[in-house]
């Protein structure tokens, strides 16, 4: 009975490894386009020898790229890691803008996502989210004609996002999305919470820099 068994699953294997073959394992995207960035306030604002006051630090609204690598897991859902980068400037802000060096904005996030649609749909919306980290180069300055180095960081993010997918054949495609990368930088305090069973405590509120992105770009699937 075992063999039967056995020799019925291989037969039917067997059938169904033409379609397997066939079906695409892997997409890789790569994608283009425009991030609005904004960085974090702080309450401690700082007189600046130009005279002016400075409260705030922003990325500047830049070009950016990026890639993905997923292994597609059935008809619908992928997952994989996305890396993006985006060329920006350091701006302090507050009674006037300035801008004080370059700055390069790097994302690494590994994420899940879901294709909707047959798997052979030449139309495949999709949605993703992932956890991972944003890092921030160091910016060099120059205050007074002596040169400074501002020290970069590395910070727990998320990524969101969404978009369409066009594909002409089953092989290559094109894209356009949206994504969303709040990432934490740092907790002010907002004053005392009292509970009746826990007591009092401190409570602090996070802020988060934000990456708006929306971008084009390629899909290959294999």
């Amino acid at each position: 009975m075992f063999k039967r068994i056995a020799l019925c699953a291989l037969v039917v294997l067997a059938s169904r490894a033409p379609a397997y073959a066939q079906s695409p394992k892997m997409q890789v995207d790569a994608f283009a386009g425009w991030t609005f960035s904004d960085g974090v306030s702080t309450d401690n604002a700082l007189v600046a020898g130009d005279g002016n006051v400075y409260s705030r630090v922003d990325p500047k609204d830049s070009a950016s790229f990026g890639f993905s690598v997923g292994a597609l897991v059935g008809p619908h859902n992928e997952v994989g890691f996305m890396y993006g980068q985006q060329m920006s400037k350091l701006v302090f802000g507050g009674t006037t803008d300035r801008e004080v060096g370059d700055l390069t904005i790097s994302t690494y996030h590994g994420y899940f996502g879901y294709n909707f649609g047959a798997s052979d749909a030449k139309v495949r919306p999709f949605v993703f989210g992932g956890l991972g980290a944003t890092s921030s180069g160091d910016v060099n300055v120059t205050v007074l004609g002596v040169q400074h180095s501002l020290s970069g960081s590395t910070r727990f993010s998320t990524t969101w996002g969404g978009g369409v997918k066009f594909f002409p054949n089953p092989k290559f495609g094109i894209r356009a999305g949206v994504r969303w990368t709040p990432t934490y930088v740092k907790s002010d305090a907002a004053g005392w919470w009292c509970d009746p069973y826990w007591g009092c405590y401190l409570a602090s509120s996070a802020q988060y820099a934000n990456q708006f992105e929306m971008s084009g770009g390629v899909s290959v699937r294999f």
